[in-house]
């Protein structure tokens, strides 16, 4: 078993003691354990699928005789009405089950359906980066559905990359020490350096920092200083981050950013709206 594998399963293992507690009581009283019949989890809306592993592996920890199929497997889109994933079996597990695959999916489409939108707003003219403002313990899953919905996993963990941050800055007491101390530790590795306007974005790219997160710029600001840097002979990779939104996004593309990172892809997704409904077998007329 992956790593993947494992920290999934030990998420809906714990999301299903959470829910369940002692036992489904209202199930238990109001349906057979004989009884059988088939979950159909529906799109209410427009959007984008992510969470499908998650919500198969609920009904499947719940009962191994449980059959799940997924007829819009995750990174496609769905409108009203669209069949997502279809199960059928013991019908108390379905019942049992029902919220907790929900939740996956509800939260986790929503991600891919926002991040989707971004991407089409972008109009392919700048990559769409989600952050690092994750739920704790979702986040493997959350960067996952940004994919799903057409988006770039920006770091997954502060190992994965180097970003020197204001208070790094401040810690460090200047940019160039900032600069000079992770050079010192980890050699050519790239940096990302945080800049808050054109004339930090030129002290940062004449260090040979070729990676420069410009924070809370406007597009106007953005342009201005992409275009100094044009005109110094310097090229870096522009990320813009910090006041990102449908309306902007275009704006700071034409700017001249090669990419945006957008911490609302999961911590602000609303989500979309799913629901599942169960069709019972009548025992007596089998």
């Amino acid at each position: 078993m992956s790593e993947e594998d494992r920290e999934l399963r030990l998420l809906v293992d714990a999301a299903l003691r959470e829910d369940i507690g002692i036992g489904d009581v209202t199930t238990m009283a109001c349906v057979p354990e004989s009884a059988r019949g088939t979950g159909r989890i529906r799109s209410r809306g427009s959007g984008v699928v992510s969470g499908t592993d998650a919500a198969a592996l609920v009904f499947r920890t719940l009962d191994e005789r449980l059959v799940v199929a997924v007829p819009r497997p995750d990174g496609r889109k769905v409108g009203p009405g669209d069949e997502v994933l279809r199960v059928s079996g013991p019908l108390r597990r379905i019942l049992t089950g029902e919220r907790v695959a929900l939740n996956f999916l509800t939260h986790l489409s929503g991600i891919a359906t926002l991040t989707a939108r971004f991407v089409e707003a972008a109009g392919g003219a700048c990559a769409v980066y989600d952050t690092r403002k994750t739920l704790p313990g979702l986040r493997r899953l959350e960067k996952k559905a940004v994919v799903d919905g057409g988006g770039v996993n920006h770091r997954n963990a502060l190992d994965a990359a180097i970003l020197i941050k204001d208070n790094h800055l401040a810690a460090a007491g200047s940019m160039e020490e900032a600069v000079r101390r992770v050079r010192a530790v980890h050699g050519d590795r790239e940096i990302i350096l945080e800049v808050e306007d054109e004339a930090e974005a030129l002290r940062g790219a004449a260090l040979g920092v070729t990676h420069l997160l410009l924070d809370n710029m406007t597009p106007d600001a953005v342009r201005s200083a992409a275009a100094s840097l044009e005109a110094a002979g310097l090229r870096p990779f522009l990320e813009v981050s910090g006041g990102v939104t449908l309306e902007t996004v275009s704006l700071f593309a034409a700017a001249g950013a090669d990419a945006v990172s957008v911490g609302a892809l999961t911590h602000s997704a609303p989500a979309l709206d799913l629901g599942l409904d169960v069709d019972p077998i009548d025992e007596e007329r089998r």
